[in-house]
């Protein structure tokens, strides 16, 4: 028999067993659709963290209260207050005698904070820092401008708005922000009253950057912030902005260097901050990333082992209910190689197809989770690499084969005459 002959007889074979050749294709379909999906949503993450340091701006280091490790997150993640950075450590990073790289530095302060403007109120975040802190984050205005100089070191009431919050506040009225009086408290203080703060300016749409939505927050004077808003007198970080990648390490010593001589600190182990480099938090990030992805597709590859032995199980069944059919093909001049070749073609069609069907699906659910994550406001990125369908098509059919392979031989091995006797 012709292997054009071969193949019609394999279509024929599965036809006539539509139902039983669904449910056998159905585990290649979940194991290559979840190879194909985790390979583009790590194509997509890896997209999303790189897009961090762009968000926040390119040599950057971050101050923080607290010793911790250098992989390890700041100690007031933990919950744990740390009150020795000082806006005066923040002064002394500026001065260029002392940390020559440094650019730009911005002090801050965060919280959550409750905005409200005629009857509407929302909840939201604020950020007390510096006129400097557009030179150290990168940001652009929609409208309106930053606070100066004059107006941060006078404790101005004045607000500077992320675009979400100005959106949610004035869109659905029509009315332009700038020059509106709105009132802000703190999470910490009373429901009654607030601090007036007249808008200058909103923020263009920046998106999220490190799971958190940048437009979903307000920027107010930093002892403003401090003061009347959380009522402290220390910083939660400062950041700076370095000159050059190149320069980084070294303005890293530098800055230790500065605030171990301010807080007469000795040795490094009694250090009371971090120096953080927000790239290498991004590298973390991706290490997290890479090893989720290999996880999953070590469990997408679970999935193509179990799609492998159902392959199995079906064309056992199959041998064993076609046996006297193979008999009568054996004793009218059917040989061996054509037996076990018909059934290793149905084993490799079935996963072929699966595969095909499985490519399809990742595909598709790879881009509807791409359309969830950039609604959301992340910079994730539809991501489908040629090399992954080619692997799952290939690894598809490599399943149907080797899965196929036992049953195939034990139809050719049968005895014509046995064959025929089997009921």
């Amino acid at each position: 028999m012709n292997f054009i002959s071969t193949i019609k007889l394999v279509i024929r074979t599965l036809l006539a067993r539509k139902g039983r050749s669904f449910l056998t294709i159905l585990g290649i379909v979940i194991g290559v659709a979840g190879v194909i999906t985790i390979i583009a949503l790590g194509a997509g993450a890896q997209s999303l963290v790189l897009g961090q340091v762009n968000k926040l701006g390119t040599n950057l280091l971050s101050v923080q209260p607290g010793k911790s490790n250098e992989k390890g997150p700041p100690a007031q993640i933990f919950g744990i207050v740390i009150t020795t950075l000082t806006a005066e450590d923040a002064y002394a990073l500026s001065n260029n005698s002392q940390v020559p790289h440094a650019v730009a530095v911005a002090s801050g302060v965060r919280s959550g904070a409750t905005v409200t403007w005629q009857n509407k109120e929302l909840d939201t975040n604020f950020v007390g820092t510096n006129y400097t802190y557009p030179d150290v984050v990168t940001i652009t205005m929609r409208e309106g401008r930053f606070m100066s100089q004059q107006e941060d070191q006078g404790n101005a009431n004045v607000v500077v708005l992320g675009s979400a919050v100005a959106d949610e506040l004035f869109a659905e009225s029509g009315t332009d922000p700038l020059g509106q009086v709105i009132k802000v408290r703190s999470s910490s203080q009373s429901e009654a009253g607030g601090i007036p703060l007249r808008v200058i300016g909103v923020i263009s749409p920046r998106g999220s950057a490190f799971f958190q939505n940048q437009d979903d927050q307000i920027f107010v004077p930093l002892v403003l912030g401090q003061k009347q808003l959380l009522g402290i007198h220390y910083l939660q970080s400062i950041n700076i902005k370095i000159d050059a990648a190149e320069n980084v390490d070294q303005s890293i010593s530098d800055i230790k260097a500065v605030l171990m001589q301010r807080h007469k600190i000795k040795k490094d182990v009694d250090a009371d901050f971090t120096v953080r480099n927000i790239a290498d938090a991004v590298s973390i990030l991706s290490t997290i990333t890479n090893a989720l992805r290999l996880f999953l597709t070590a469990m997408a590859a679970i999935a193509l082992v179990v799609g492998g032995i159902g392959i199995l199980n079906i064309m056992m069944v199959t041998v064993a209910e076609r046996t006297r059919e193979i008999g009568l093909r054996k004793a009218v001049g059917a040989s061996n190689s054509a037996v076990r070749n018909q059934f290793l073609l149905e084993a490799g069609t079935l996963t072929f197809l699966g595969g095909l069907v499985g490519i399809a699906v990742g595909i598709i659910l790879s881009y509807l989770v791409s359309v969830v994550m950039v609604k959301l406001g992340y910079d994730w990125a539809f991501v489908i690499s040629p090399v992954s369908v080619l692997l799952a098509a290939g690894v598809s059919i490599l399943t149907g084969v080797v899965f196929g392979l036992y049953p195939a031989f034990k139809a050719s091995k049968l005895n014509p005459i046995e064959a025929l006797r089997y009921e």
